[in-house]
């Protein structure tokens, strides 16, 4: 239904996580090397259970390649505390590819400003904290896209 992108995660347990999301939902999980683990980590098969094998799961040398690889005409949504909009405000469509950054760092600042209206933050209380888990932004966009093409969800 989806693509969710994770952009050099660093953390097995958030790439774990984003795995169940994707079975839940299904969706495609795409992770862009360099990767912070290797898919043979335990965290990563714990987090997955015994479902990390039925991911559809793709694995990215670099960004560029995997923009490469979309269909034509895809669309990709980038995920940034720096940006303005809310998943709210977008309109997401099957095949949507929602990009997620580093859990240090986020997203490469040039991708950020490149997006335009295609950039979204999850909105937080100011002052509250500066940036949610990895895995929990996945699941709270990725669900609002799920929910606008069926609100029965």
């Amino acid at each position: 239904m989806f693509h969710i992108v994770l952009f050099e995660p660093e953390i097995p347990h958030n790439a774990g996580a984003a795995g169940r999301l994707a079975l839940a939902t299904g969706s495609t999980l795409h992770l862009v090397e360099p990767l912070g683990f290797s898919l043979e980590d335990k965290y990563v098969r714990r987090t997955g259970l015994d479902y990390w094998q039925d991911v559809k799961l793709r694995v990215w040398k670099s960004f560029d390649e995997l923009r490469a690889a979309a269909d034509e005409g895809a669309r990709f949504w980038f995920l940034s505390t720096k940006a303005s909009s809310s998943p709210w405000q977008a309109q997401f469509q099957p095949g949507d590819y929602l990009v997620f950054g580093r859990e240090t760092r986020g997203l490469p600042k040039e991708l950020v400003e490149q997006a335009g209206d295609h950039a979204l933050k999850i909105p937080m209380v100011p002052g509250g904290t500066r940036s949610l888990n990895l895995s929990t932004a996945v699941a709270i966009v990725l669900y609002e896209a799920v929910r606008q093409q069926d609100p029965a969800w």
